[in-house]
């Protein structure tokens, strides 16, 4: 009914030369799991009933965060920049936590246009608190992201920088300065290894 058609899939096509590198960007740079502190690890050691040092069956759950939700004036710069400046603070983490691929002034506008539209830029932030969550194992605390950024939105953004922070990030020069920060450091620990 059909007349057939036969495609012969074997024959090569002649190889164009590539006008483009396969890749135009850099590569990714690969995720670490970030390893508990010595403290954290103490801590669940110590909440283990059984009398032993092992760790409870719960040493794989999430971690607690390195400062509390309202310890906001631990770091009074910090509390400066997110209440007078919640779209810069904001644009900071955003950055870092979508590892560079946002930069920190398209967060911040977003972040004050649907403040300014809407007044509800907590809905925003607070996707990014998960975010975080997930890439740091970090509790769901003191209650669900959405409700934390609702209620005390400058205080859940204190919280987070400092926990970026906390986590050996300068916020002030962003995802690629703190890449290039790492990468510096690791050459200087290199060439002592090799001196030695």
């Amino acid at each position: 009914m059909y007349p057939s058609i036969s495609v012969d899939f074997e024959k090569e096509s002649p190889s164009l030369p590539p006008t483009a590198p396969p890749y135009p960007h850099p590569p990714p740079v690969p995720f670490t799991f970030p390893e508990p502190t010595a403290d954290q690890v103490n801590e669940r050691n110590q909440t283990n009933n059984s009398g032993s040092t092992a760790p409870n069956s719960n040493s794989f759950g999430p971690l607690p965060w390195s400062t509390g939700l309202c310890d906001c004036c631990d770091d009074v710069s910090t509390c400066c920049l997110t209440c007078w400046c919640p779209c810069v603070a904001f644009g900071r983490i955003a950055e870092i936590v979508d590892r560079g691929s946002t930069p920190c002034g398209v967060s911040g506008t977003l972040y004050t246009l649907i403040l300014c539209l809407t007044g509800c830029s907590c809905l925003y932030s607070c996707f990014y608190r998960s975010k975080l969550r997930g890439q740091y194992f970090l509790e769901e605390r003191p209650c669900t992201d959405c409700c934390v950024h609702c209620c005390c939105e400058e205080c859940a953004l204190c919280q987070e920088y400092r926990e970026l922070m906390h986590h050996g990030f300068d916020m002030s020069i962003g995802w690629h300065g703190n890449m290039a920060r790492q990468q510096r450091l690791a050459e200087v620990e290199g060439s002592k290894i090799r001196l030695t």
